[in-house]
């Protein structure tokens, strides 16, 4: 099990907006390496914005 949260880590996605929404999900260390920055919805803001990884 240890190998499986080495190579997929859990990560939080905050929201840019400053309403302190996240997202929890997975990501490929060998693929994003660096934090990644998604654009989702953020409902309390209402709109999309940047979701950047935070660990």
């Amino acid at each position: 099990m240890a190998a499986r949260t080495d190579l997929r880590p859990v990560i939080k996605l905050r929201s840019t907006a400053g309403t302190g929404f996240t997202y929890v999900t997975r990501k490929n260390r060998r693929n994003d390496p660096d934090r990644i920055v998604l654009r989702k919805f953020d409902p309390v803001a209402r709109r999309h914005v940047d979701f950047r990884e935070e660990r």
